[in-house]
């Protein structure tokens, strides 16, 4: 006896755009952790990059969005040369920005930067601050 359920349909809107955005396959995940164990910054997000991939996979929205992960993501590739899978989680991370920024969300207005501060900053920090900051 064959039993069938039918084609279920599992990706969500959510996770389809962060895929197109990112040029990423996020079904490629099986949530080995590499990617946050290798983060210098994973000790300062509220959901570790690996979670944030499988919140995404959820199509969890609102969680992955709200959190501050995505904008503490310096882009220094760790998470891409350690993924046995071949992905490059900085590439969501950065998709998520952008999603976020379309909808108005972002982590700081520009007019909320102290004086002086870009003075004072290396220019290789503002320039990667600013780059998370315009879509």
């Amino acid at each position: 006896m064959k039993i069938s359920f039918g084609a279920v349909e599992t990706k969500s809107a959510f996770l389809d755009q962060v895929e197109r955005e990112s040029g990423e396959d996020l079904s490629k995940c099986y949530q080995c952790g590499n990617c946050s164990g290798s983060c210098p910054v994973s000790f300062a997000m509220e959901i570790p990059v690996s979670q944030v991939i499988r919140f995404v996979q959820l199509g969890q929205e609102q969680t992955v969005l709200q959190a501050n992960s995505m904008w503490l993501c310096v882009s220094c590739l760790q998470c891409q040369a350690r993924c046995p899978k071949c992905l490059d989680p900085s590439k969501v991370m950065e998709a998520l920005r952008r999603l976020s920024l379309r909808q108005g969300k972002g982590p700081v207005a520009l007019a909320q930067v102290p004086d002086g501060f870009l003075e004072r900053s290396p220019q290789q920090a503002v320039v990667a601050g600013f780059r998370k900051l315009f879509a």
